[in-house]
């Protein structure tokens, strides 16, 4: 069946919230990468909340890397019928891809994305390239499709967050990693030697642990810092310039940049707040630590955007 293609408003940026919508709009993007269509391409999917509109999108790479076939799931309150249903659009002029979901008891828990009971699944050439969610096995008796041959890989997610002080979230850094709480405030301290006498920090915690203090933030704008997850190496960039010097609706940027080397492997787990290297062998170890295989080849980068409310 061929169905309009197209993205809701609140999709129509992933990059940057305009002024009308920074304060009330969440939205989450993953991208994957896997074989569509006998071609590798990337899959986006995009879920987006406002007082509106809490809505999915997934589109397809088409060809030479643009992102050219999508479609759109609207779950307003009013369109039951949409919380399960079928899409289909045309790749490539000859190639059907199938988007099937099913939504009815998805919780949320306040999140933008379901964090359990759903399924959202694409199709292509009798496989199932791509499947989200818990209900597995429901996805695959809808679809009547297989799981395909090659496991999708997790590029990037991207988010978007609003606050006024504090920021916070919860994102995997692997597909196969557990979920963690990410918390970043930004915190004035008085007594300082800026002309106001207040001096900005901020605070980044992970699972509740302080893992980057940053003093003096209106210096240190921007940065970087290497942390320790577990047997995880996490590679931390932060640039808050909009927050400290552009008037109206701002946001800074997060980015969270996962690396497990051979070392981190055969080490025992170092403090989560660590942000020294650990002192280890070179013996490679078997097995995978938070969805890594030994090789520690992650391709995966967590954007954060955090939209500062006055």
């Amino acid at each position: 069946m061929q169905d309009s293609i197209g993205i809701p408003a609140c999709f129509s940026s992933a990059e940057k919230l305009s002024d009308d919508h920074g304060a009330v709009t969440r939205s989450g993007q993953s991208v994957y990468r896997t074989k569509v269509a006998d071609h590798c391409r990337l899959i986006t999917i995009t879920w987006c909340k406002n007082l509106l509109l809490h809505g999915l999108s997934v589109s397809v790479e088409g060809p030479e890397g643009e992102t050219q076939y999508s479609c759109k799931v609207e779950l307003k309150p009013w369109y039951f019928w949409r919380k399960q249903g079928s899409k289909r659009f045309i790749v490539d002029g000859n190639k059907a891809v199938d988007i099937f979901w099913d939504l009815k008891a998805a919780k949320f828990n306040g999140e933008t994305e379901p964090t359990s009971e759903y399924y959202v699944a694409v199709v292509c050439d009798e496989e199932v390239v791509l499947l989200l969610g818990d209900l597995k096995k429901d996805a695959y008796r809808r679809t009547g499709c297989r799981p395909a041959l090659i496991d999708p890989i997790l590029v990037s997610k991207k988010e978007h967050i609003s606050g006024k002080k504090k920021f916070s979230t919860r994102a995997k850094f692997h597909e196969k990693g557990r979920w963690h709480e990410i918390s970043i405030e930004c915190k004035n301290k008085g007594n300082g030697d800026s002309v106001s006498g207040v001096q900005p920090e901020m605070e980044i915690k992970i699972d509740g642990h302080l893992v980057i203090h940053v003093k003096h933030l209106q210096w240190k704008f921007r940065g970087n810092e290497s942390i320790h997850l577990n047997k995880m190496r996490l590679e931390v960039y932060w640039d808050v310039h909009d927050w400290l010097f552009s008037p109206g609706l701002k946001h800074a940027l997060f980015i969270f940049k996962p690396i497990l080397s051979s070392k981190s492997l055969s080490s025992s787990s170092p403090p989560l707040a660590s942000s020294s290297p650990p002192s280890s062998t070179h013996t490679r170890s078997s097995g995978s630590v938070e969805g890594f295989s030994v090789s520690g080849a992650s391709e995966f980068c967590l954007f954060l955007y955090a939209w500062k409310v006055e």
